[in-house]
């Protein structure tokens, strides 16, 4: 049975391969849309929908203070920690392949995201009264970025694991979780709309990138072996 479920899996690899790296491809060229957006003057949409939504939230304390806590709850630190953790768990179950890639993806995607910022260099919203504050620079949100990473390690390594039923409610879990972040560094004034796209799209790119690499490598892994 084992075996069976091994082949089975062995030969779903170039398929998911394919697609992974599809994916990395449509999803980089949306990307690059986004990023020669962020270095040209704010485009009006962009400005009027987060200034609609920032006089929203400050509008009621209450939802102000929601999005305060969901944002700190959910920022980039919880994902590297929660990510981490598991690598080294995994680690310790000798699932090191698994642990090298869910550590590789969340390190090296929040620095390219680092990187990105110093390189793109665009100024965050000056709105009046404002309700929070973040250093650096905007583009691409580093909150956006690191919740698609760090909820798309979960995902995926849950997913094996869960039933047709349990993947539908992770799937939605995940997806809540990265649009209520986004949305929450909107409405708090501290990116703009294509910040936070940006970050999402640039996280969900590279997930892809990394899950096309590590197929590839255990794919040739299978190829060499007797």
């Amino acid at each position: 049975m084992q075996e069976r479920t091994g082949a089975r899996v062995a030969r779903g690899r170039p398929v998911r391969v394919t697609v992974a790296s599809v994916t990395a491809v449509a999803l980089t060229v949306v990307f690059v849309g986004l990023l020669v957006v962020a270095a040209r003057p704010l485009n009006p949409l962009d400005e009027r929908v987060t200034r609609e939504l920032f006089e929203y939230t400050v509008a009621d304390p209450g939802v102000t203070w929601l999005l305060v806590v969901w944002t700190e709850l959910f920022g980039p630190w919880t994902w590297r920690v929660v990510v981490l953790v598991l690598a080294v768990w995994l680690w310790r179950r000798e699932r090191r392949g698994v642990a090298l890639w869910a550590a590789a993806t969340i390190v090296v995607g929040g620095l390219i995201g680092w990187l990105l910022k110093v390189i793109v260099d665009r100024e965050r919203p000056v709105l009046p009264d404002p309700v929070a504050f973040a250093p650096g620079d905007a583009f691409p949100s580093g909150h956006a970025l690191n919740v698609t990473l760090g909820a798309g390690i979960l995902l995926l390594l849950a997913m094996p694991h869960l039933s047709a039923g349990g993947r539908a409610a992770a799937w939605a879990g995940a997806v809540f979780l990265i649009v209520s972040v986004a949305y929450t560094r909107v409405a708090l004034g501290v990116h703009w709309v294509s910040d936070v796209l940006g970050g999402i799209v640039l996280g969900v790119a590279l997930l892809a990138v990394s899950v096309a690499v590590f197929e590839s490598r255990r794919l040739a892994d299978d190829l060499i072996t007797p």
